[in-house]
């Protein structure tokens, strides 16, 4: 996956799986309750990424 320069929300995150995530250009959220309600604002699906590192 391509990455930038700017990171996302992910780079407040502890987990070592997340953080390498932190530099996609991707608009992760981590689980949490504002996730939810964004997609549920936004009447979309929540697409789940199971990992470790």
């Amino acid at each position: 996956m391509k990455t930038t320069n700017i990171p996302n929300r992910l780079i407040e995150e502890k987990s070592p799986y997340l953080l390498q995530h932190a530099y996609n250009p991707v608009e992760w959220f981590p689980w949490s309750h504002e996730a939810f309600e964004k997609a549920k604002k936004e009447d979309k699906p929540i697409f789940l990424s199971i990992g470790y590192s």
